[in-house]
């Protein structure tokens, strides 16, 4: 009986923890059809895929030289024994041609993602815009996970180039549909800068604290620990993204706005002016990356931890620049384009600084400051490049970031390539003199946003600036929200109502509706 008894009472709890948990596990579900907590959660997918992306394009840095350089040794000595078992050579000239071809190797290894990501990004823009937002983000993590497993077991060049290569493919549809996502969901300037200054913050995170994360965990625990712990984490985040946005039900896709082609962005000057802007400000990092060490052990003698810890520093003013500029561009949102020609002044000085540096501590200040004035010029400026869409193009932001992401690779696919060919010709003084001359020239060109940053997203001025009626995501449902508050007037007065601003909704509803009968939407 008392057996009896005891397992009635363990069915009984049992059945009480199991109760909870279906109420817990309802809350959640109702939590998760909040918008509210829903783009909460969503900005942390796209966050966590930001950080593996730019932790999987970091953590190679001191794992791949190291092992090339042990393949590379194991070949010599095999062509050595093979074709000349009994006789001497110059070991010095063979290392030394074999150092050459590791360093071309290792710069077209570490580019191969950028130029990849350079030529996909048109394509996925396009895509993205079609198709929304979840799927090429779930497309992105996917093949961004096969990338990683594919990094781990790596045993050749061939290999890791084709991994390195697909990690790029990726970070096309992966970077470009989280920025456009988190561009969607938050409408508001304030919270739109806010987000956008949280993801940048999680891809500096994730650049800065890669190299040292994949220098301890190969060292102790080999080359397929680091990627094994990438994959888990990409895993866990796309199976996040499924359970939460579920990307592959309720689509309603066709009955969404068709954005600007990325051609007809492409030559929106504004555009093109915050494009440049995001190209120039990345170059000194890019090109200083590849660089910065081997000057380091020449001129400074820095020892091996020294060299592996220099950027690691330069994470915390990041931070601190995107923190201030979040904050200033709540209160004076007017004066974005200045945070970022303040950023690129801050970065062109630094950049000319970096060649008078004695010591290591002396070299952490102009790097602080270098990534200080990347986080000005980025906060502030790829919140314009959605804003730009809503009040001079359609609400949908796939093709406008991927021109960000353009931009970013083009800085990105030169630096591994070119940076090292102009140390070797003009020295490392003249490169560092051209990139900071060139950011502070290209500093008042951001005037030309000063009247754009200005315009409020009202309907009045869309059409001053569109031929046709206002159109996207925003537009729409501001005008369903007026049309709700005119039910009660009468078909004529409908016909004659105004808003405040001079627009007529239903006129601008109507040339929507037969819009999107039209072909494009087919």
């Amino acid at each position: 009986m008392d057996g009896e008894g005891g397992s009635s009472g363990l069915v009984k709890s049992a059945a009480v923890k199991l109760s909870k948990m279906g109420e817990k596990t309802k809350q959640l579900g109702t939590a998760m059809k909040d918008p509210h907590q829903q783009r909460r959660i969503i900005l942390v997918i796209v966050c966590v895929a930001l950080l593996l992306d730019n932790m999987l394009y970091m953590v190679i840095v001191p794992i791949i030289p190291d092992y090339l350089a042990e393949l590379e040794s194991e070949q010599a000595e095999h062509v050595h024994v093979v074709i000349h078992p009994n006789s001497s050579y110059n070991s010095t000239a063979l290392d030394k041609i074999n150092k050459n071809n590791l360093d071309i190797q290792i710069g077209v290894l570490f580019a191969s993602k950028a130029i990849l990501q350079l030529l996909v990004n048109p394509l996925s823009g396009t895509f993205i815009d079609r198709v929304g937002y979840d799927i090429p983000l779930l497309i992105g993590l996917s093949v961004m996970f096969v990338s990683t497993c594919i990094f781990a077991i790596a045993e050749n060049y061939a290999t890791l180039f084709v991994a390195r290569s697909l990690q790029g493919l990726g970070s096309a549809f992966a970077d470009t549909s989280g920025f456009a996502m988190i561009a969607d969901k938050y409408t508001e300037e304030s919270e739109r800068s806010t987000a956008l200054g949280i993801a940048l913050a999680f891809i500096s995170f994730g650049s800065l604290v890669a190299p040292p994360f994949g220098g301890v965990l190969y060292e102790f625990a080999g080359k397929k620990v680091p990627f094994i712990v990438l994959a888990c984490i990409c895993l866990a985040d796309g199976l996040m993204l499924l359970t939460v946005i579920k990307p592959f039900s309720n689509r309603t896709r066709e009955n969404m706005p068709v954005g600007t082609p990325i051609y007809k962005l492409m030559v929106d000057p504004y555009i093109v002016v915050v494009a440049g802007a995001l190209t120039v400000c990345n170059i000194p990092l890019a090109f200083l990356e590849p660089t910065i060490a081997n000057w380091m052990e020449t001129n400074m003698h820095s020892t091996q931890w020294e060299m592996g810890l220099a950027w690691l520093p330069a994470f915390f003013p990041h931070v601190l620049g995107v923190y201030i500029t979040v904050k200033l561009a709540a209160k004076h949102p007017h004066l974005q384009w200045f945070y970022g020609a303040l950023g690129m002044v801050i970065i062109g000085a630094s950049s000319c600084t970096v060649p008078a540096c004695k010591t290591f501590g002396q070299l952490m200040l102009p790097l602080c400051g270098i990534c200080f004035g990347i986080a000005l010029v980025d906060t502030a400026l790829l919140p314009t490049l959605a804003f730009l869409v809503d009040v001079r193009h359609t609400s949908v932001y796939g093709s406008v970031y991927a021109i960000a992401d353009i931009s970013y690779s083009v800085a990105y696919a030169m630096g591994p390539i070119v940076a090292g060919q102009i140390v070797h010709n003009f020295g490392f003084v003249q490169l560092n003199l051209g990139m900071g001359l060139v950011n502070v020239l290209y500093a008042p060109a951001l005037l030309l946003l000063r009247n754009v940053c200005q315009m409020k997203p009202s309907y009045s001025e869309r059409d001053n600036l569109l031929e046709e009626a206002p159109q996207g995501l925003y537009d729409t449902i501001k005008m369903e929200e007026r049309r709700a508050k005119k039910k009660g007037y009468s078909a004529a007065g409908n016909s004659l109502s105004v808003d405040e601003n001079g627009f007529d909704p239903f006129r601008a509803q109507r040339s929507l509706s037969e819009e999107s009968s039209g072909p494009e939407y087919t």
